[in-house]
């Protein structure tokens, strides 16, 4: 359950801090008090949608944080160990900032997060009902959620299956469908890479062969002023005229040698007189073998030049290097084999599809069984609570329609909407178009009441659920709220004094001006304060002795209740 909430610059909230008990707890004030604004900060923790029009005028960022007690539910306590949240049994601090510049920033326990994984925690923390619940009333697509929900034990594993069927059916389904759409644009992306991948492989490329290539047509292209500068050199080390150069070095070597041990100076002349000597002896010997091996062939020359423009030609195709032409070809390789097995498997793809549809058929079939059966317990239980509700004479049904045979939906084969009889003698039919406002408000009241034992949730917010009812259907939606708060932490905003006499906490939301801005300011009411409170509900503006009369009755009632 949620155990305190801080409030800063939300809308005409400057500064709130309140704290809330377990059971019910219930939210009063005059309209545009905040009571909505308090239920929508608890929805931003839990993962609302948040926008910078929340921001109170002349903030930069609105601030939140909320404590909550740690959940119990062990699939929740993995899921906060799967997502990396570490927590212990002081519980989840929730904390969050929306800033002007459009900046979000999200902590649970301390761990940064998105809105994504805050909406995973906050589903298992927190369960808003309120308007936007009537709405989901009103839209038949969201009702086989709700059966699914009401049901969850029973389908969760056959859903689970039949997904990762249908994910299965749907990719092979439509890669063969987008085949035979692109018949055309398939056979000529075919015959492209075909060409492409042989033009290359004939190529026969190698990664350093462009640098080869081009020393040796460097060579090749100057190959009289190589051989001349290598004639120049062996000829003047060992074949000078009257006496070679290498002769004539190695004469002084030899009396640089005979006078070395007469000083250290003459050593070290020596020694480096040696070290010259014997390079260009090697220098020698590396220009004598160059030449030896030195040849003039014009054709090949010729042939360089074709294969360098050979290769210009595919860098300009595929690739500013032979490398890039390479890691080039190694893509489109894997895309000609994958696009040609799929040309040969077309009748595997049949295959393959006709079997999951069948698959898909059985499970689908499945579901839907387990789905009409867990339909009418739901019915049976709506309908009671329905009775209770002061609706005694209402139906509730499941109807189901099947997708016709050979066609499945992400959810299976079943088309689900609530329909419901409210009166004797009429037709049963569609809720969303049956059903008055008041009506249903206490469809989704009696359905919230089947599916609060066994949804695990800590805290469940009714933002005036009691809209448009009143009298003895008031009590009714009264005591069905405090069953409710028996299993789980309530929050509650009411402007019905009966739903108002059967909480155990009761906060007065006030709003007033101070230094020209509105401010909202909360106040925890005591016994008197809250026979006062009720009294102004039931009276209004002007509270008699009569409606004090009544609201003492009310909180007394309850209690015996209690």
């Amino acid at each position: 359950m949620i155990q305190e909430l801080t409030i800063d610059n939300l809308a005409i909230i400057d500064h709130l801090t309140l704290t809330f008990a377990d059971h019910m707890t219930v939210l009063s004030g005059e309209t545009g008090a905040g009571k909505s604004i308090i239920i929508d900060a608890v929805g931003l923790l839990a993962g609302g949608r948040g926008s910078q029009e929340f921001i109170r005028r002349g903030a930069e960022k609105l601030s939140l944080q909320g404590q909550f007690t740690l959940p119990t539910d062990q699939l929740m306590l993995e899921q906060l160990d799967q997502l990396g949240i570490p927590y212990d049994e002081s519980g989840l601090i929730i904390s969050r900032e929306i800033h002007r510049n459009g900046r979000n920033t999200i902590r649970i326990n301390g761990t940064l997060v998105n809105t994504t994984i805050l909406k995973q925690v906050g589903r298992g923390l927190v369960d808003i009902q309120g308007q936007n619940e009537h709405q989901q009333l009103m839209q038949p697509e969201s009702h086989l959620g709700m059966l699914d929900q009401y049901a969850q034990q029973e389908v969760d594993e056959i859903k689970q299956d039949y997904h990762t069927l249908y994910q299965q059916y749907r990719h092979l389904s439509e890669r063969v469908k987008a085949k035979k759409a692109n018949e055309q644009q398939w056979a000529q992306r075919l015959d492209m890479l075909r060409y492409q991948v042989n033009e290359i492989e004939e190529a026969n490329l190698s990664p350093n062969e462009e640098e080869e290539l081009r020393q040796e047509r460097e060579r090749l292209s100057h190959f009289q002023q190589i051989n001349d500068a290598l004639l120049t050199v062996v000829g003047m080390l060992n074949e000078n005229e009257p006496v070679p150069v290498l002769d004539q070095l190695g004469a002084s070597m030899q009396e640089l040698a005979a006078i070395a041990t007469y000083d250290q100076d003459y050593q070290d002349l020596s020694q480096t007189f040696d070290e010259a000597y014997y390079s260009l002896q090697d220098v020698a010997d590396q220009a004598s073998r160059q030449l030896d091996n030195l040849e003039y062939e014009p054709s090949r020359l010729s042939e360089i030049d074709e294969r360098l423009t050979q290769i210009g030609n595919l860098e300009h195709k595929y690739g500013s290097t032979i490398n890039d032409i390479l890691t080039y070809y190694d893509q489109i390789s894997q895309e000609l084999s994958t696009m040609e097995e799929a040309a040969h498997s077309d009748e595997d793809l049949d295959d393959q599809i006709a079997q999951l549809a069948t698959q898909l058929t059985k499970l689908g079939q499945k579901l839907s069984q387990v789905r009409q059966q867990a339909a009418e317990r739901l019915a049976q239980l709506v309908d009671q609570q329905l009775h209770d509700l002061y609706m005694e004479k209402a139906i509730f049904k499941v109807h189901f329609e099947q997708v016709p045979a050979g066609q499945f939906l992400a959810t299976g084969i079943d088309d689900v909407e609530f329909y419901i009889q409210t009166n004797q003698g009429e037709s049963m039919g569609p809720l969303a178009r049956i059903a008055s406002g008041g009506e249903l408000s206490r469809v989704m009241l009696a359905l919230k009441t089947v599916f609060a034992s066994a949804e695990g949730v800590t805290s469940i917010v009714f933002d005036e659920v009691d809209t448009g009812v009143s009298g003895r259907v008031a009590q009714a939606i009264a005591d069905k709220i405090r069953l409710i708060a028996q299993h789980s932490q309530v929050l509650c905003i009411t402007h019905l004094p009966q739903v108002a006499a059967v909480a155990q906490h009761h906060f007065l939301i006030r709003k007033a001006v101070h230094d020209q801005r509105t401010i909202t300011t909360v106040s925890t009411l005591n016994e008197q304060q809250r026979v006062e409170e009720l009294a102004r509900i039931l009276a209004g503006e002007t509270v008699t002795e009569l409606a004090l009369e009544h609201a003492q009755e009310l909180l007394e009632m309850a209690k015996e209740k209690k």
